[in-house]
């Protein structure tokens, strides 16, 4: 299928790659169905496009990879919704801001994108932890 896109123009992408979030992102609930665009492993940055509104999309980034000893906490009631039988089988992001001034580039680490990669299922979920800030600054002095 076609999607349009404002930053990568019109791209090519299956069915399979769509990504169902029910609740959508908050912010965001209109927009229900979203594709990662270069997911590379080697990749620090890549994005999560609406296939709904070409205008809307989040840089994204592995949370793991930046913080150390990130963990994620999730209940019984998300792991259902999103219908996890496999850790294995989530992946785990984090939205990034990234200002004029490239040095306040930030993470937002106390609310992480879960997606089940086997289902195609996808949610943000709040942290509880206090100690997980929403703007964790790459370039830290």
């Amino acid at each position: 299928m076609e999607l349009k896109t404002a930053q990568f123009g019109v791209i090519n992408i299956g069915e399979d790659e769509l990504i169902n979030f029910p609740m959508g992102i908050p912010g965001f609930e209109n927009n229900k169905k979203f594709v990662l665009i270069g997911n590379d492993p080697a990749a620090l940055f890549f994005w999560l496009q609406s296939a709904e509104d070409p205008n809307l999309c989040f840089v994204v980034t592995d949370p793991f990879s930046i913080y150390p000893n990130y963990y994620v906490d999730v209940d019984d009631d998300d792991v259902n919704f999103l219908e996890i039988t496999d850790s294995g089988n989530v992946m785990t992001l984090a939205v990034v801001v990234i200002p004029e001034k490239i040095e306040e580039t930030r993470v937002n680490l106390k609310a992480p994108i879960l997606i089940n990669v086997e289902k195609k299922i996808g949610k943000q979920i709040i942290q509880k932890d206090e100690s997980l800030p929403i703007r964790y600054y790459l370039y830290q002095n």
